[in-house]
């Protein structure tokens, strides 16, 4: 499923435009496991898990200055959607992986990683660091 997103976003204030790095900086590494991931579904979507919680941090203290604009929250409401059905289908199974549990997790990680690339490609074009998510991209 394609989320909808906002076509631009501009910072509507500093707290907006921290947030925005934030949720940034957030999205950089979260979409799949860590080199610590222990095998297990669950496992794999804690990753999700904390991103959900960086969410509500984000949303919160971009809220002390006023209401996000439209487009921000835009940005994060189907991001908290999507990571919260993926870690609905996933948080309680603690069993190894077989290959068609395997496929699956994939598949949904998967789609929450478009999403939030397409979150990212959204916050640097309009947030006026473009020049980082490109060296993000660069391989070393």
């Amino acid at each position: 499923m394609l989320w909808p997103l906002p076509d631009t976003w501009q910072p509507r204030d500093d707290a907006e435009l921290v947030a925005g790095w934030r949720l940034w900086l957030e999205l950089s590494d979260r979409a799949w496991p860590t080199a610590a991931w222990d095998g297990t579904p669950a496992g794999a979507v804690d990753q999700l898990r904390g991103l959900l919680d960086a969410c509500d941090d984000i949303d919160a203290a971009c809220r002390v200055s006023g209401e996000p604009s439209r487009e921000f929250s835009g940005m994060i409401q189907p991001l908290v959607l999507s990571a919260s059905a993926v870690i609905g289908l996933w948080w309680d199974d603690h069993a190894p992986l077989d290959s068609a549990r395997a496929r699956s997790l994939h598949e949904d990680l998967r789609r929450f990683a478009v999403l939030a690339e397409r979150v990212l490609t959204l916050l640097s074009a309009h947030g006026g660091w473009a020049q980082l998510d490109s060296a993000r991209r660069r391989p070393a």
